[in-house]
């Protein structure tokens, strides 16, 4: 399946091409365009949209949440430990949230490195898969 995204990916972006490759659609393809053509570009290649305007899945839904919170709590809701790092994502995404949870300004931080260490959102969402790995396991692990 095609899902579609704008360019420049970080925080949301990224966690949500690793949950959507991990639990979702492990085959997945992703595009990664200006944040104007997603909507349309959505529509005319049937790629499912995140983070931007007009998106199946918006920056921030009618109910607040992130892209990455809106796929957890609407297809994996039953995984306390995705729950818990959609509040994680959203809390490093939203700035005025990042006091709301204690892991959410070291994410933040990082995801502001990533473009200064690959070359292309393709290389971003591979290499940011291992902290996202290692974040679900230590949750996992800490039994929430």
């Amino acid at each position: 399946m095609k899902w579609i995204t704008r360019t420049g990916i970080r925080v949301n972006r990224t966690a949500t091409c690793w949950l959507i490759r991990r639990f979702l659609d492990p085959e997945a393809e992703f595009l990664f365009v200006p944040a104007e053509q997603v909507a349309e570009l959505q529509a005319v290649s049937g790629a499912t949209g995140f983070d931007a305007p007009g998106a199946t899945y918006p920056h921030r839904d009618a109910d607040g949440r992130c892209s990455f919170s809106a796929l957890v709590h609407d297809r994996l809701a039953e995984d306390p430990v995705l729950v818990e790092m959609a509040r994680i994502v959203q809390a490093a995404d939203f700035k005025e949230q990042l006091d709301t949870h204690p892991a959410a300004r070291g994410l933040e931080l990082i995801s502001r490195g990533f473009p200064q260490v690959t070359s292309t959102d393709d290389e971003t969402a591979l290499r940011a898969s291992f902290l996202y790995d290692a974040l679900y396991a230590s949750i996992k692990q800490s039994n929430v």
